[in-house]
């Protein structure tokens, strides 16, 4: 590799990073710069206490975790992110995005497998080789088109606003759907991450460099509007130039200094990828048990089939986007689909799941109500929660002498439409 990549113990920092700087697991010190936050953004009219609060708390953490708890700091991020959502009418978008340009939209960027590693955060794949110049060429064409009733701030490429409906399923129904599940260490802590395998073997020199605007807008987009929605990226099936390569692909993008970015070889990748993951979760083309390929749907865990219930005949999530809302009674979360079928507007209730540990009295959930017009949130237990582990998934254990190498740049530096952190580029975590 490199000189700029350097070789370390390759689970990096297991036992430190999640669930630190989470909910449930705040510093007396973090905790204060929550409040600070929150009664500075109030002051600012972008954050109304409630209730319900018009942002949860598991979404504040993350602008402050992305800038090293620095209220002001993360209030700038946060301004900027609210008025980019504003201008672009984000959320609607994703509830009227037609639903074929959307899953044409899937093909091309991180697709989630329906499984989550051993802390419950979700498992996503990217395959790169799909993004070949024709593909990315017919993909850019169709997005002149999409419908949706969403208007936009007229200079953000419709290719990008496209990504950002991907984004939002992340938010609004992967990572609530992963919090419900309580088979994992932490299950009162919300999940707001997401950890990524990107295959990149097959991809030419040429490619690389073809990708280069696409990946870099996407990029900068994703890392100042979707903060701390990363946990870690492994990068898998390096050619053999991807040390020379790497050196002038990092320079596309804004320095971040990251620990979260696993580059493996062919022989670290099972080690490496079953020490974040049971073999059951790790896809076959990775050494794992789970059959799924790049372009299949989701493949459900056992916990996930368990505390769903089905309604209106659906017997599986269909295509398109979907999201989740508090029942009336506050002891359920349904899951809506929605988006547009020739520009007829779908909005039909799929299933509903249990809330696992229900908010005290005086706080609501992270979930709006059924007839929420804004995201509601809040703390779901106070900063002390008891870790609770009788169902939780199996322990993280350390691999004996087995090593990957990480690397210092953007999360997605790559890629470029890895789902992506935004930190201050002198900030290092040893997640």
């Amino acid at each position: 590799m490199a000189s700029d990549l350097r070789r370390v113990p390759s689970t990096g920092a297991v036992e430190v990073g999640y669930p630190t700087g989470h909910l449930g697991h705040l510093t007396e010190q973090e905790a204060q710069a929550l409040v600070d936050f929150k009664a500075l953004l109030q002051e600012k009219e972008l954050y109304r206490p409630g209730p319900p609060p018009s942002h949860g708390d598991p979404t504040l953490l993350r602008y402050l975790r992305a800038r090293k708890w620095v209220p002001h700091d993360a209030y700038v991020q946060f301004a900027e992110t609210e008025k980019f959502r504003n201008a672009n009418e984000i959320e609607t978008l994703y509830d009227t995005i037609d639903i074929d340009s959307y899953e044409a939209s899937r093909k091309l960027y991180p697709r989630f497998t329906g499984r989550r590693d051993k802390r419950g955060i979700p498992i996503y794949v990217f395959q790169i080789r799909h993004l070949d110049s024709k593909a990315v060429a017919d993909y850019e064409k169709s997005t002149e088109t999409t419908y949706s009733k969403a208007k936009t701030d007229g200079k953000t490429p419709a290719k990008l606003l496209r990504l950002f409906a991907l984004y939002e399923n992340l938010t609004r129904f992967v990572q609530p759907l992963s919090s419900e599940c309580v088979d994992r260490q932490n299950p009162k802590t919300p999940i707001t991450l997401s950890t990524n395998i990107v295959d990149i073997s097959h991809v030419s020199l040429r490619m690389f460099w073809n990708l280069k605007s696409h990946m870099q807008a996407a990029s900068q987009l994703a890392t100042a509007h979707y903060p701390e929605t990363l946990d870690r990226i492994f990068i898998i099936g390096a050619p053999y130039f991807f040390s020379t390569v790497w050196g002038w692909i990092k320079r596309w993008f804004d320095p971040v200094t990251v620990s979260k970015i696993f580059i493996l070889s062919d022989h670290d990748v099972l080690p490496v990828l079953t020490t974040f993951m049971d073999l059951e979760d790790i896809p076959k083309n990775y050494g794992g048990k789970l059959d799924w390929s790049f372009f299949d749907e989701p493949a459900y865990d056992d916990e996930i089939k368990r505390i769903v219930t089905w309604e209106n005949g659906f017997t599986n999530f269909p295509p398109g986007p979907c999201h989740w809302h508090r029942t009336e009674d506050g002891k359920r979360l349904e899951c809506l689909a929605v988006g547009s079928q020739d520009g007829k507007e779908r909005r039909v209730r799929v299933c509903t799941v249990p809330i696992a540990f229900p908010p005290a009295s005086d706080v609501v959930d992270e979930i709006p109500a059924v007839n929420g017009d804004k995201e509601a949130a809040t703390t779901e237990g106070s900063a002390d929660v008891t870790t609770e582990t009788t169902t939780a998934k199996t322990s993280l254990s350390r691999p004996q002498n087995t090593e990957a190498t990480t690397v210092e740049s953007t999360a997605d530096a790559v890629a470029g439409l890895v789902i992506t952190d935004a930190k201050d580029p002198a900030e290092k975590h040893s997640e």
